[in-house]
C-alpha cells in the first residue's frame, strides 16, 4: 500500500454559485487536476476528496451543489466533509490518513490561497510531507482592501512563495506523481 494520499479539496460545483468566479482558468486546472487524479489511481495512490459544506447557501449540503465539478471524474477512496479552511480540522481525515500509513500527502483543489494553502500548512506542522501542486489549484482574482487587484497569477505566485521550503515542496503534477523525497522541513 502506498504512504501518499492525494488531496482533492474543494473541487465542487458551489463555487460556480459565488460572485467571484470566473471561467479562464478552468479549462487548465480541470486538465492538470484529472491528469494528477489518473496518474494518482495508475501508481495506487490513494485519491481522498474534500468537499467544504455550510449551513446555508451553495455550500449547504441541501442545496445540491456538493457535487464534484464537472468535467472532473473521480472515484474516491474516501470523502470527508469539512467545515473550515483546513481539511484536517473536525473531519476524520486526519485519522484516516494515520491508520493508512499515509507520510506524504499530495495537495490539490479550489481555492489556492484559502483551503489549498491552510490544509498544506496544518499538514506540514502536524508532521506529514507535502507536494504542492499549484497547476492542480485554482482561485480568483480579488482585491485588497486599498484597492489593489490581484490577479490569480499573483495569488499563486505568492502562496508558492509562502510554501516552498517552509510547508511544502512545490511540484508539477508529473513530480508529485514521481514521488521524489522530499526535502526535511525547516
Amino acid at each position: 500500500m502506498s504512504d501518499v494520499a492525494l488531496l482533492v479539496i474543494d473541487v465542487q460545483d458551489s463555487f460556480r454559485h459565488r460572485p467571484f468566479w470566473n471561467d479562464a482558468d478552468v479549462r487548465r486546472f480541470t486538465e492538470r487536476l484529472q491528469a494528477l487524479i489518473d496518474g494518482a489511481v495508475a501508481h495506487g495512490i490513494p485519491v481522498l476528496q474534500v468537499f467544504h459544506v455550510a449551513e446555508t447557501g451553495p455550500f449547504s449540503l441541501d442545496s445540491g451543489h456538493i457535487r464534484t465539478l464537472d468535467p472532473i471524474a473521480i472515484a474516491p477512496s474516501a470523502i470527508f466533509h469539512k467545515r473550515r479552511h483546513s481539511a484536517l480540522v473536525d473531519t476524520g481525515l486526519a485519522g484516516w490518513l494515520t491508520q493508512h500509513g499515509i507520510r506524504r500527502l499530495i495537495v490539490s483543489g479550489i481555492r489556492t490561497e484559502q483551503c489549498c494553502e491552510t490544509t498544506t500548512r496544518h499538514a506540514s506542522d502536524s508532521g506529514w510531507q507535502v507536494d504542492f501542486v499549484t497547476e492542480a489549484t485554482l482561485t480568483f482574482a480579488m482585491i485588497h482592501p486599498d484597492g489593489r487587484r490581484f490577479e490569480a497569477d499573483d495569488i499563486k505566485a505568492r502562496t508558492e512563495l509562502v510554501l516552498t521550503e517552509r510547508f511544502a515542496r512545490i511540484a508539477t503534477v508529473e513530480e508529485a506523481l514521481a514521488g521524489r523525497a522530499l526535502p526535511a522541513a525547516a
